[in-house]
């Protein structure tokens, strides 16, 4: 939905991935699938690069017989400010908290930064980013699928009444498309920021509930 915004096509799009287990792992497959060119990834043996792209199975099939990243013979290793600095059009944090800081947000040269961990951006960073022009899938929108699926699970236990992964699957993509298209509308209607669009969707609608609930359930 973010490429769409921006008019970018994810096949050919340079993606630059920090983490790589469940989720980086997950979303670098993806994209590969998709077509785009992923160009540099960053875990905890080693931060990598290959300018004419990584090949995420090969990368997978390494990291499955030797734990890690390091070694992988598709890339080369660089350093991280190499890696933060490297000009891509979607950047994903998948990783730990405070990694793009007041020090290196300067050095991010991407279009879209998707925060698959929580809280991947430190608010001084997050401005300059923002005076950067970069556009921000904010955390609680961008890694919002895990708690949703747990979520239907609930709903699937409560009424005894069990959903096909793809039913599931469908259900999410709705939910996410439809939470990603809300924020989005919020925020060009009142000129902010993907994140505080989002914390303004939560926060009218918890007043809202107040309001018809009372303080006391």
């Amino acid at each position: 939905e973010a490429a769409k915004d921006l008019g970018l096509e994810l096949k050919g799009a340079r993606v630059a991935i920090q983490g790589f287990g469940n989720v980086g792992g997950t979303a670098a497959r993806l994209f590969f699938e998709s077509g785009s060119k992923i160009v540099a990834l960053q875990a905890h043996t080693a931060t990598v690069s290959n300018e004419d792209g990584i090949d995420i199975f090969k990368l997978l099939e390494h990291v499955e017989h030797n734990g890690g990243i390091k070694g992988f013979e598709g890339a080369i290793e660089i350093t991280g400010d190499e890696f933060w600095s490297i000009e891509t059009d979607f950047l994903i944090t998948d990783a730990l908290e405070n990694v793009i800081t007041e020090k290196n947000a300067p050095l991010v040269k991407t279009k879209i930064l998707v925060e698959g961990a929580n809280g991947p951006t430190t608010p001084a960073a997050d401005d300059i980013l923002v005076d950067k022009g970069v556009f921000i899938v904010p955390d609680v929108l961008a890694n919002a699928g895990g708690v949703t699926v747990s979520y239907f699970e609930w709903v699937q236990d409560f009424s005894s009444f069990f959903w096909t992964v793809d039913e599931i699957n469908h259900r999410l993509d709705r939910m996410m498309r439809e939470a990603y298209r809300g924020i989005r509308e919020t925020a060009k209607h009142h000129n902010i920021t993907m994140r505080t669009a989002a914390f303004v969707i939560a926060c009218t609608r918890i007043l809202e509930q107040r309001k018809v609930r009372g303080l006391y359930p």
